[in-house]
């Protein structure tokens, strides 16, 4: 019985080493690419070569990629010829390592009733592709001596704050100053229409003694009460002789226009005509004194 027993056991051990020799399953894997950059997607293939019966499952997306991370797996139908079956499957992944060289190997399982068993292929390398080149030991620089212009940008706060600044001092100057400034304005006013009146005077005067005639004796008196009027700011040219002079409290007035007024309505040379001229003149000058004195 004993005999029996050991046979027994010898033949089922002969039996399942036969049988484990029938089934073989060949794994292989590698890079469709030999450098990638960083996050670039890197297809690895994986194949797996088995006989008839054995239970073979790839990894999903449950299994640890490390130092790579999955993004995408692609799989394709078993191809089995003389009861050895092929399946393969594209895995779609990115390296985010610095190393210079990383490797990376996926099991195919065995899956049996109450085990299984991981069969890994050979490490497939991937070399890490870099954007910079490298910098080399002596660095070498061009010679440039040229003057290169470097826009600059027109600051426009700088230029708020100027005019901003401007006017709050005009306003201030203007608050404690302006009566002064308006009165200063005036008399400098004032003093250019009278040169000018005094151009005009002297012209017409010299004009009017050489050649005492109606229209230079018009032009003077005219153009001595339009100045008047502009002084006293009273209707000059509308008044007669004695409204003048009752305004001016000057009788002598009413002589140097009579003297004047003999040619325009007489036809006749005044006694004192440049006399009368002079005097006319003082007045002007007077009244002007006045005038740029009470501003």
């Amino acid at each position: 019985m004993a005999k029996i027993t050991k046979l027994l056991f010898f033949s089922i051990l002969l039996f399942t080493c036969q049988f484990s020799q029938g089934q073989e399953l060949k794994v292989e894997g590698y890079f469709m690419k030999d450098s990638a950059k960083i996050g670039e997607k890197i297809p690895y293939v994986l194949k797996a070569k088995y006989s008839q019966g054995m239970n073979v499952v790839f990894p999903d997306s449950t299994f640890d990629f490390s130092p790579f991370v999955l993004l995408e797996k692609q799989t394709f139908m078993s191809n089995t010829k003389e009861d050895i079956t092929l399946d393969s499957a594209i895995y779609y992944v990115s390296n985010f390592s610095l190393d210079p060289i990383s490797s990376f190997s996926l099991p195919v399982f065995e899956v049996m009733k109450y085990d299984s068993l991981e069969y890994y292929p050979e490490e497939a390398s991937l070399a890490l592709k870099l954007m910079i080149n490298p910098l080399p030991e002596q660095l070498l620089f061009q010679d440039n001596n040229v003057y290169q212009t470097i826009p600059k940008s027109f600051n426009y706060l700088l230029l708020i704050a100027v005019l901003v600044s401007i006017i709050i001092l005009s306003l201030v100057l203007f608050f404690f100053f302006g009566e002064g400034i308006k009165r200063q304005f005036q008399i400098w006013n004032e003093k250019r229409k009278y040169k000018r009146f005094m151009l005009r005077w002297e012209k017409a005067e010299r004009t009017f003694a050489s050649k005492p005639d109606m229209d230079g004796a018009d032009e003077l008196l005219g153009l001595w009460k339009t100045y008047m009027e502009h002084l006293n700011n009273k209707p000059f040219r509308e008044w007669t002789t004695l409204e003048i002079s009752a305004f001016l409290a000057n009788k002598e007035i009413i002589k140097d226009f009579r003297d004047i007024e003999m040619v325009i309505y007489a036809g006749k040379e005044g006694q004192d005509i440049s006399k009368a001229c002079q005097n006319l003149k003082g007045i002007c000058a007077e009244s002007y004194q006045q005038k740029i004195t009470q501003k």
